[in-house]
């Protein structure tokens, strides 16, 4: 997996995250849990057009996506909390690494979702 060492790295990685989610949450009938991403997706694509213009093009250290792997074949209560907690995780740990209070905000929030 690739090392997420720029704001558009963690942003895409974000974002397809959010779409697997959706498409996991959908295949399992959690229709609610597969909006509330997509729902998600958007916004971090919306945050990633709005703010390309104000980052800088300092290096992020630290992250790396295969820590962030989703296991998507278990559609039980445990399964989706696992999803659940590694992409919160991935949110509390990314979140402080961008620069832009805008998008490290949308990080933030996206993490407490998960979270809840």
């Amino acid at each position: 997996m690739a090392s997420l060492n720029t704001f558009g790295a963690v942003f895409t990685f974000a974002i397809e995250l959010e779409r697997r989610l959706s498409a996991y949450y959908g295949s399992i009938g959690e229709t609610h849990l597969s909006r509330a991403a997509d729902k998600r997706r958007k916004k971090l694509e919306r945050v990633r057009r709005e703010n390309v213009v104000e980052i800088t093009l300092e290096p992020i250290a630290g992250l790396d996506a295969a820590d962030y792997a989703l296991e998507l074949n278990d559609g039980s209560a445990a399964g989706q909390a696992a999803a659940a907690g590694i992409a919160a995780r991935f949110y509390r740990e990314a979140a402080p690494k961008i620069n832009v209070r805008a998008a490290q905000r949308a990080l933030e929030r996206c993490g407490k979702e998960h979270a809840s």
